[in-house]
């Protein structure tokens, strides 16, 4: 059959006859959306004319609410050009924006609408939302934080913009095989995004290698090399409930015509022919290409430098013109006014080479000197730092970056220098530290660029990512600076939009918070939520909030039966941990407690089991290809699973499930599904964390240490509400000495579990050398440096602890309902409204 078209009547197409294919692209009514989908089925087809399947059905709606969508974002666009208020642009290496089209429907607030549209044709909802692929555009929180902040940049109404890079294949798609994580290239773009538009009139050129050419007059000019073009794709970003639509620029790097060698293809060397158009294409191929060679280090160093330019060169052009467009007798335009039309966010060091980049265009492309353009660039770029993990602070080769971007190399030697000479002449009493602090570190063996010390030397503002962690930068890793300039550092705790991820992703949870709360007002206001403190002992509440938790939790069994084969029950409390695999977040401590609780089951009477509480345990998330630890963490959850969950004696009361290819979409399943979550990373190490505010938002329980966002969300919620354990953040470097100078004594437990995996009881797979990293007192892998061992028995209490809190019925949904009611400081929305007021300036400039 050509169709499975629910509805009789049907036209050959398979789209029903009584839904007439008419252009109706600002519908409200089913009936009017029906026709506008028909009409896309018909005349924007993608597919052969005989079907209306699914994926067909979603192509077809996709481009329906993109009508609209164009609709408003040339209104905004308008709007913003009309009013010329100052705009900030938001450059990140990644975007993790989940599928749009639920998104989309909901902050027009058209579910209701495009539900009936699509029953009318045959289809439901959820099936044709299904059909949707996530973006594969990020990796982890960096990417997801910077599409909650588009998602409240619109909402805000704030002139606001994303630049980041259109990635063919994203980072990988993971695959779970019987030798553990597999890669396969993502094939989101296989077929094409509904959502982007491209924009042939936006491209720009973009230069590597090549050298300096120095003129009589003393001007400098980068020519040579070769040229690539940058080639504009931009996503609408509705905002809720407003006709606000901003845009996510997306580059896409090419080749020209002329590049292509004619006559060296007609001669047999087809290679060498398109050589500029296949390096042109590795550009914008994969998201974080391997950098153990040069080639891979180049490819890296191109991918920055070419968000950046194209970044910067659109910004010139629309400001250029403005000003051009301007000289009609209202005042010339002057370069010193640019930081007062334009702040540029450089999300985490990924983008560094914005700041040389600047200076460039303006010296060498606009005129301007020195003093000038770093007047002007240092009042228009700031700073988000992420991480204080070492390996994550980039440090460029000086000798890839003179051969790639020879003139921005002369930039930063000259900032480094100038920098140094402030030093020497104000601060006489930092020249020892200056080794440390100055951009260059010129060692002989390994010359680098230090990112994070250009962007903190060239920026107005440097801004951490939570309390404690913006208290760590500016006591340990950034202290000297910030004896130079005090009032540069800045916290902006993180935040997570509340429309995808409660509004949107757990209807029965939202529509009684709305209906407790008398008003739908908190998906806009999240500190509203606190009002629901005073309903939590409420039976009647209680009851409502577990037959939802309830819903969600049934949900997640289909999705995880779906996804893996596994059954896994809803009455047993589901504990998740989902996030990059890597040892500082601490999988492994959570794999290890659950192999002691899988050997303590094993050895109780059926009588002692039925009094345990019975327990699914999700991990998920994806180990970098090259990151041989973290793949063996991910092995040995699944290998666990294998035994766990076909033991009979255990399986009702314990399962271990490995939840492949974790994304924005699997996260929407999850999280509202989750009772108990796990943000267990070692004290100090992970910056804020964002899935810990998702999983408290949604009522669940947490289990952890203090660190990053914790510390807020635990002080938000309460105490009693959050399942503490672990050594502080002070406490760690002791630890580590101590354990250096051999005076870590192993909990029994601790040394149980590890025998247990090196007793071959979960298959014959070698996991020595990931045992190995525990034991010894220091040394590369080894001494236990993320300290699971010291942290395990606080850990295991802890567990005991959700064990008994979770008998009690009443207690444990009391808790759940104070997680979501102390969740209102973690929008998005509150986030942005600081950096809008305390780092960008800029106003609300919203769409009539």
């Amino acid at each position: 059959m050509a169709t499975t078209s629910k509805v009789n009547g049907t036209a050959g197409s398979g789209i029903p006859e009584n839904v007439p294919p008419v252009s109706c692209p600002l519908a409200d009514e089913p009936t009017e959306i029906a026709s506008n989908i028909s009409f896309h089925a018909k005349y924007s087809p993608h597919f052969s004319p005989f079907k209306f399947e699914p994926e067909q059905a979603y192509f077809s709606t996709a481009e329906s609410v993109r009508d609209r969508l164009i609709q408003q974002w040339n209104e905004t666009y308008l709007h913003y050009h009309k009013t010329d208020p100052k705009q900030t642009y938001y450059l990140s290496m990644e975007y993790l924006q989940g599928r749009a089209l639920t998104n989309a429907i909901g902050n027009l607030e058209i579910q209701g609408a495009y539900a009936d549209a699509l029953n009318k044709l045959g289809h439901d909802l959820e099936e044709i939302v299904e059909q949707e692929k996530d973006a594969a555009l990020g990796n982890g929180g960096l990417g997801r934080l910077a599409s909650c902040f588009l998602d409240s940049m619109a909402t805000l109404n704030l002139p606001a913009w994303g630049y980041g890079l259109r990635y063919r294949y994203g980072l990988f798609k993971q695959r779970i095989t019987k030798d553990g994580q597999e890669e396969l290239a993502e094939d989101w773009l296989e077929k094409f995004s509904p959502w982007e538009i491209v924009r042939h009139d936006v491209t720009f050129p973009i230069r590597f290698f090549g050298h300096v050419e120095v003129h009589p007059s003393g001007s400098r000019k980068w020519v040579g090399g070769e040229l690539v073009q940058a080639l504009a794709y931009d996503v609408p970003i509705p905002g809720y409930k407003t006709k606000n639509t901003n845009s996510l620029r997306l580059w896409e790097a090419k080749a020209c015509a002329e590049d292509f060698n004619l006559f060296q293809f007609n001669d047999g060397q087809y290679e060498s022919a398109g050589q500029l158009h296949s390096r042109a294409q590795q550009i914008c191929a994969v998201l974080y290409p391997g950098d153990a060679t040069e080639s891979g280090k180049l490819l890296r160093l191109k991918q920055q430098f070419f968000l950046c330019s194209a970044s910067l060169q659109a910004r010139f052009q629309d400001i250029i013109f403005r000003f051009k467009e301007r000289k009609d007798g209202k005042g010339s335009w002057q370069w010193s006014d640019f930081p007062s039309k334009v702040a540029v966010q450089l999300n985490d060091t990924h983008p560094t080479l914005a700041i040389p980049e600047l200076m460039r265009l303006l010296m060498d492309e606009e005129g301007l000197g020195w003093d000038e353009a770093w007047d002007v660039t240092t009042r228009t770029v700031a700073y988000t730092n992420h991480t204080v993990l070492p390996e994550a602070l980039e440090k460029w080769s000086q000798a890839v970056m003179w051969k790639l971007l020879p003139r921005h190399m002369e930039i930063i030697e000259e900032i480094d220098k100038r920098f140094m000479a402030v030093v020497h002449t104000s601060r006489t009493d930092l020249e020892s530290k200056l080794p440390s602090m100055r951009i260059l570190d010129n060692n002989p063996q390994k010359p680098v660029v230090r990112m994070a010390n250009l962007c903190v030397v060239s920026s107005h503002t440097v801004n951490g990512v939570a309390q404690l962690h913006s208290d760590i930068l500016k006591s340990e890793l950034f202290a000297d600076y910030v004896s130079i300039w005090p009032k540069k550092f800045q916290n902006k705790t993180n935040g997570i939009t509340p429309r995808r991820w409660l509004r949107f992703c757990s209807p029965e949870l939202s529509s009684i918070i709305t209906k407790w709360l008398k008003t739908d007002q908190w998906v806009t206001n999240l500190d509203l939520l606190a009002g629901l403190c005073k309903f939590a002992d409420n039976e009647d509440l209680q009851n409502e909030w577990a037959s939802a938790k309830m819903a969600n939790k049934q949900r997640l069994a289909q999705y995880i039966f779906r996804v893996t084969g596994e059954s896994i029950d809803p009455n047993s409390l589901f504990d998740i941990q989902v996030k990059r695999i890597h040892e500082y977040k601490r999988q492994l401590l959570n794999i290890l407690g659950v192999i002691y609780r899988y050997k303590k089951l094993k050895g109780m009477s059926p009588e002692e089991r039925r009094k345990t509480t019975p327990r699914t345990v999700m991990i998920g998330g994806k180990a970098f290809a090259t990151y041989t630890n973290a793949k063996r963490i991910v092995k040995l959850v699944n290998d666990v699973g294998d035994v766990v969950n076909t033991d009979p004696e255990v399986n009702d009361y314990l399962k271990v499930v490995f939840v492949p290819n974790y994304n924005v979409s699997a996260a929407e399943m999850l999280i509202p599904g989750s009772e108990l979550s796990q943000h267990i990373s070692t004290a100090g190490m992970e910056a804020s964390g964002t899935s810990n505010m998702k999983f408290a938002l949604n009522g669940c329980l947490i289990i952890g240490t203090l660190d990053g966002a914790n510390v807020e969300i635990r002080e938000e919620i309460g105490e009693d509400n959050f399942f503490l354990f672990g050594a502080t953040a002070d406490e760690v470097p002791q630890l580590r000495k101590d354990r250096e100078n051999g005076l870590f004594k192993p909990d029994p437990r601790f040394e149980e579990a590890k025998q247990y995996v090196r007793s071959g009881a979960f298959g014959s797979y070698d996991y020595n050398p990931l045992l190995d990293s525990l034991e010894g007192n220091s040394g590369y892998g080894r001494g236990d440096y993320f300290l699971v061992g010291h942290d395990f028995p606080s850990y295991m209490d802890a567990q005991a602890r959700v064990d008994e809190a979770y008998k009690d019925r009443k207690r444990w949904l009391k808790m759940s309902i104070m997680s979501t009611a102390g969740s209102g400081k973690f929008s998005s929305d509150r986030t942005i409204a600081q950096y809008a007021k305390e780092i960008w300036n800029i106003e609300e400039c919203r769409v009539p």
